[in-house]
Parts: C-alpha cells; structure tokens; sequence
C-alpha cells in the first residue's frame, strides 16, 4: 500500500514522498532510514494535488523533493531514479524515469537527460542542473530550486487565496440578481398587470423588462452562455497576447504593484541562478523565458549592456528594472561579490511588500463589493415594492 509522508529532512526542510509499504508503522519506519523525521503519515487514497507538471502529469516540484531526499541518504543519482521508478505507480511517470535512467547508462549527463524531454523539464531546471554538474553539488541546487519554486508558490497564492472571496460574492451577488429579475419580477408583474393603477416609471421598465425575459428565457439562457464562451475566448486571447500586464500597468496603485511582482519573480530567478553558478550571461537568456513580453524587452537590453562590460545594475536601472532599494542592495552586492544572495535578498523584500499590499487592498475591496452588490439587489426589491407602498398611501 502506498503512503503519503510529509517529513523534515536534516536540512530542516519539509518534504512530500510517497512509500510503498505495509503499515503506517512500516511507512515511518522507512522515512527513519533515510534520516528524516516523519510529520504525518496518511494513506494514498487518492492523488495528491499536483502543481507545475508537464504533458505527462509528473510534478517537477514533488520529483525535486524526493529525488532530494534520497540523495542526501547517500544513494547514487542512478540508485535514485531507480527507486523512485519502482515506487511510482503511474504508467506516465515511470515511462519518464525510464527514459531518464536509459540516458544515464548511455554515458549522458543528467542535464542532458533532462533536455531530452522538454515537454516536462524547462529550461531554468535545466540549467540548474548543467551548473550543478559542474561543481558537484546536485543536492544543493536541487534544494535551491525547491526553495525558489516555494516561495513562488507562496507569493502567487496569496494572490489567489485574496481573489477567492471576492469571485464567490459576486457570482453569489449576479445570481441573486438574475433570480429576481428572471423569476420574482415577471411574478409580480402579474399581479400589477391587473391592478388597473399606473405605476412608476422605472417599475414600469422593471416589469416590462420581466415579462420579456419570462417569454424568452430560452432564448436568453443561450445568448447568456454564448456570451460568456465569446467573453472567456477573448479574455484568453487578450492574457496571451501579454494585454493583461499591460493593462494592469496602466491600473493607478495596481500596475507599481504588478511591476513589483514582476521585478520579484526576476530577482528571485535570477538570483537563484547565479548562486548556482551559471554565469550572468547564460542566466540572462534562461530568465527571459520566465518574464513577461514587457519586462523581456528591458531585460534583453540590458543583456546587451552587460554583454558589453556595463555593472548590472547601471544596466537594469537603465532599463527601468530597479527600484530606488533595490538599486541600492545590487549595488552592494556587486561591491561585495555577492550579487546573487543580493537579488534574492531583494525578491523577499519585494514579497514582503506585496503581501502586505494584497492584505491592505482585500480589506477595502470587499466591503466596497458588498455595498455595490447590496445596492443593485435592495434597488430592484424597492422597485417591485414601489406599487405597493404606493397603494397603502391611497389606502390610508
């Protein structure tokens, strides 16, 4: 039976392994040997949750962790694929270990392995790796990508988690709209159509608006539908044209925002690399895959910059990539020849600002969101209930 396990290795960093073994005791027993201490032990019930996987469904992120983990046990990076090749219950997954292991005993690098497939390994794993090679220290860059893919992860689920409730109140908020326009209002209009009294204008249009959409719900429904299909396809289009960066750059508050979030991927990818040893140049080109269309233009002229002798940081503020601090900690970094932990040291003050940003914008945002949709909503309850307060005046 396969085990999910969430351990703490030596090195003081969580990691996710699934063991074939007999028992929950058999499972602990198991991550015990391999020198880490086992946090939850839960049976694999059903798939993990699998992020940043390729057209085969392996996760690069959970295959990093585990290849990790076996390495610092003393294993071989052959002995390692091995044994996640016979743990691994996928068709998909063991077909790319396979492959990866047949590479190996070909007399191929790792690194070369891995750019044979890829569909499933990007360029910046790659280049990791080929570094790796070149020092000897495959662990180390394994768990420096772990680390960086983390807090990539951290940052783009804050924004996500700050996204949730405001998409579910307003989905909840049109639906309550379209319930009363498309059901309650043709009831009523109904009722008033036999009163015999004259009602308000905008009832009047309300209810009118009602008794059209009860006669043509149908075809309403499919203009609906259609509508949203045509929208999603251009909202696509428009994502993938790189519109969306542009016009959230555009945003007052939310494009400086937006840049920061860029300028904190860039840091933090590029800082990765270099403590890992690749050279700047080579860097540079593995990072412009990471980016997005407006920031690639700046980065490949400063590429071009740096190519030809300028200080990195004269070359990205050139280029708009700097920030008054952040030009300040690259300047000290390359005064101290410790450039990497200095981008990286940036990218987290960069996360830090925007975190608090997030939290400061969900709090104004959603109240404003709940009076605007408590607005439409107690407006068309007013308008139905028009007629009648109407009529109770004449009444009294």
């Amino acid at each position: 039976m396969q085990y999910h396990v969430r351990a703490l290795g030596a090195d003081h960093l969580i990691t996710h392994l699934t063991i074939d073994a007999a028992d929950e005791a058999d499972a602990r027993h198991q991550v015990e040997a391999r020198g880490m201490f086992p946090a939850a032990v839960m049976p694999a019930r059903r798939p993990l949750l699998r992020r940043h996987h390729g057209a085969q469904g392996i996760s690069l992120l959970l295959f990093s962790q585990e290849l990790l983990a076996l390495l610092q046990a003393g294993l071989s990076i052959v002995e390692g694929l091995e044994a996640l090749l016979e743990k691994e219950g996928n068709a998909a997954s063991r077909a790319v270990f396979m492959r990866l292991l047949q590479a190996l005993r070909d007399g191929k690098r790792f690194s070369t392995a891995l750019s044979e497939q890829p569909d499933l390994f990007p360029p910046l794993y790659i280049g990791i790796v080929r570094a790796a090679e070149g020092t000897s220290d495959l662990p180390r860059s394994l768990a420096r990508y772990i680390d960086y893919q983390q807090r990539i992860d951290g940052v783009r689920g804050k924004i996500v988690s700050a996204a949730i409730y405001p998409v579910i109140l307003f989905l909840v908020g049109a639906g309550v709209t379209f319930f009363l326009v498309g059901y309650v209002v043709p009831r009523f209009a109904e009722v008033y159509q036999g009163a015999g009294r004259s009602l308000p204008w905008l009832s009047r249009l309300l209810l009118e608006w009602g008794q059209f959409a009860a006669a043509h719900a149908q075809a309403l429904l499919f203009a609906a539908l259609a509508a949203m299909l045509a929208a999603a396809a251009a909202i696509h289009r428009f994502v993938a044209r790189g519109g969306m960066a542009k016009l959230l750059a555009r945003l007052p508050g939310i494009g400086e925002r937006a840049r920061i979030y860029e300028l904190s991927r860039l840091y933090l990818t590029l800082g990765m690399l270099l403590e890992g040893g690749i050279p700047i140049a080579a860097a540079l080109d593995t990072v412009e895959d990471v980016v997005s269309p407006g920031v690639r233009g700046g980065l490949r002229a400063a590429g071009d910059a740096i190519r030809s002798g300028a200080p990195l940081s004269n070359a990205f503020e050139a280029n708009g990539l700097t920030t008054p601090i952040s030009l300040r900690m690259l300047r000290v970094g390359e005064r101290s020849g410790e450039l990497g932990r200095m981008l990286t040291q940036s990218a987290l003050f960069y996360d830090g600002e925007l975190g608090r940003w997030i939290d400061r914008f969900t709090r104004s945002f959603e109240p404003l969101l709940m009076a605007a949709i408590g607005l439409v909503v107690g407006t068309i309850v007013v308008l139905l209930y028009m007629p009648i307060f109407d009529l109770a005046g004449s009444l009294s």
